[in-house]
């Protein structure tokens, strides 16, 4: 058994991202994910990396990509307002089909709205999150152990599909301290024969573009991207279910609610109600075929997140029809006829 070590979940990502190859960091300092920052200032120049506190949020991303178009494994995190602040770039790492790191620890919006915890971003993140047809891969953590695994996963992802994946966490996660291993299995490095390395006069120029001044070679790059798409819909998804083998309500979180959920969910079983839990992890690709099956047996889907409800469209589309909205879970859970 790995040995464990008590981090916060925002040190635990620095960490793991270190573990994972990565070398460059570019952020901005901005509550409640400055931790990230903090911590990559310390490490990084002792094992020869790039720690740069940025001028602003749009220099970050901006010196992301270049690095990234190197074939580095680089990364930057930030909280809400800078991730928007972030979202041209990260739309041209789209475009450029360049693989990078992105960390959200949400906090409450819109505008600069507070730094109370939140999961407001969730349209921004698995919409794109900047102009344009494209898609980022994002993983949902629900424990700092998450924090840290979700990070190596998301390098790999990054670097197997050359496109961004994005780390969306909250302010919860990101202050509370766990226990977790940091044990990344043994970093191989991966053969990237389309980054700008220098020729060596051994091969054709390489280059990395986003600009298609004819439309029909755009049109082709963004059918390309979607068959791409299709492929991690059907290999990447991932998700947890929890006492679904005979329920008849579903509850569907993720992050942090999803641990709320937990809890509701073991009350309201020994309470005599059939309930179980399904966590999306990857909240693009979304699980759809899970909630599918759910579908054919569960009578009631209930969505629980800290927004408005911006998942309950994704659930819906999954499932094929309407879902209520809780504020309070357990209450709603036990009015599907539950008794005391």
């Amino acid at each position: 058994m790995s040995d464990k070590v008590l981090m916060k979940g925002n040190e635990a990502i620095a960490e793991a991202a270190i573990r994972a190859g990565c070398r460059h960091y570019f952020g901005y300092p901005i509550t409640p994910q400055t931790e990230v920052a903090a911590y990559m200032s310390k490490r990084m120049p002792k094992i020869g990396g790039t720690f740069l506190q940025a001028e602003s949020e749009i220099a970050a991303i901006n010196m992301v990509i270049g690095v990234s178009s190197t074939g580095k494994r680089v990364m930057t995190s930030s909280s809400s307002p800078g991730v928007s602040l972030k979202s041209e770039g990260i739309s041209y790492l789209a475009g450029c089909d360049l693989p990078a790191l992105v960390v959200n620890v949400q906090r409450g919006g819109p505008g600069l709205g507070g730094i109370q915890p939140s999961q407001s971003d969730y349209w921004q993140s698995t919409k794109g999150g900047g102009h344009g047809d494209y898609h980022n891969i994002v993983l949902a953590p629900a424990s700092v152990q998450e924090m840290a695994s979700l990070t190596v996963k998301g390098f790999e992802l990054a670097d197997k599909y050359r496109m961004v994946a994005m780390i969306l966490a909250d302010g919860t996660m990101g202050q509370m301290m766990e226990p977790v291993s940091l044990d990344v299995a043994e970093v191989t490095p991966v053969e990237k024969p389309w980054a700008l390395t220098g020729t060596k006069c051994e091969r054709e120029h390489n280059i990395v573009n986003s600009l298609y001044l004819k439309p029909e070679e755009l049109e082709i790059k963004n059918f390309e991207r979607y068959q791409k798409y299709k492929t991690i819909e059907e290999n990447e998804t991932m998700y947890e279910e929890y006492l679904m083998e005979d329920a008849e309500v579903c509850v569907v979180a993720f992050g942090i609610t999803a641990r709320v959920a937990k809890n509701a969910v073991n009350e309201a079983r020994k309470r005599g109600v059939k309930v179980g839990m399904i966590r999306p992890i990857t909240l693009w690709p979304f699980p759809t075929k899970p909630l599918k099956a759910a579908a054919e047996k569960c009578k009631r889907f209930i969505t629980v997140e800290m927004n408005m409800g911006q998942m309950i469209d994704d659930v819906r589309l999954a499932i094929g029809g309407m879902i209520p909205t809780p504020e309070d879970v357990l209450s709603a859970i036990m009015s599907n006829g539950g008794a005391e």
